[in-house]
């Protein structure tokens, strides 16, 4: 389908960028596009003014800040992938990034857009939310810092508000004792995840000492399997965990699959994430 009609202005600074979302009150932002243009080809989304963000200097690339890594929200996917500091501190995230789609979506879209964006199928929300990260939002009155566990509110809802912009992605590294793992089940390649499993560990002499597990497209958001967390921390199996990984998520049914069928998929593929990152 062809969108409805919209204008179009290019921003040559976060500042601009801001100026030119607070003109219009139906403004949005694109980078990649890879998540809004479709949507705004179905007429799911309508908005009057794009503000194109995608060749702003100094919001893409990784840096290292001490006990975390700073990643530009305008990062693409790709570099994502072939990072070397994320490689080395915190490699779940080059990881899951490899994932995203195909070889054309991971070198359009950014992890900015696919955070803001707010989709409960997506990969790296569920990875950010697992790792605890934090997300700097930029707006007229300044910088706010927003833990990951409070940015995702709902579907394609999150606390980026109206005339802000997502800037930056701080992530922690992961240390020598971390297991992790991300698994997805897909139909294709390059679909959503039907469903997906994120596990990060922290071990001391072989025994888990922290666990955090996460799920995509379990919910309205990605969400913390805090039982499975428990039991691990618990001494439990990788398989006992997974048994209530399910535990009061509401997943969806669509075409793609039952809500029945994405809880015991969960179940499936949360014990080989929970055993590979107990092998990692």
């Amino acid at each position: 389908m062809i969108p409805a009609r919209f204008d179009y202005e290019v921003a040559d600074s976060p500042e601009h960028a801001l100026e030119l979302l607070g003109s219009r009150e139906d403004a949005k932002l694109i980078a990649g596009g890879h998540s809004l243009v479709p949507a705004m080809k179905l007429r799911v989304a309508r908005p009057a003014l794009l503000v194109d963000i995608g060749r702003l200097d100094g919001l893409a690339g990784v840096r290292d800040a001490g006990e975390q890594l700073a990643i530009g929200a305008l990062t693409r996917h790709a570099a994502l992938a072939r990072d070397p500091l994320l490689q080395e501190h915190c490699p779940i995230v080059s990881h899951a990034a490899g994932l995203i789609g195909d070889p054309q979506v991971r070198h359009r879209g950014t992890i900015g857009g696919s955070l803001a964006h707010g989709d409960p199928a997506s990969d790296l929300p569920a990875v950010v939310l697992a790792l605890g990260a934090e997300m700097v939002v930029r707006g007229k009155g300044g910088e706010r810092v927003v833990p990951a566990a409070d940015f995702f509110r709902g579907v394609f809802e999150t606390a980026v508000g109206p005339g802000e912009l997502l800037t930056e992605i701080r992530v922690p590294k992961l240390g020598t004792f971390a297991g992790w793992s991300y698994l997805k089940f897909r139909r294709r390649a390059q679909d959503w995840a039907t469903v997906g499993v994120v596990a990060v560990l922290g071990r001391d002499n072989g025994d888990v000492k922290s666990a955090a597990v996460a799920l995509v497209n379990m919910g309205g958001t990605p969400l913390r399997a805090a039982g499975t967390e428990a039991a691990l921390v618990g001494g439990s199996s990788a398989a006992d965990a997974a048994a209530g990984i399910a535990d009061g998520t509401q997943p969806p049914s669509d075409p793609g699959a039952s809500s029945e069928f994405r809880a015991h998929l969960a179940r499936v593929v949360g014990r080989r994430a929970i055993e590979e990152a107990l092998a990692r």
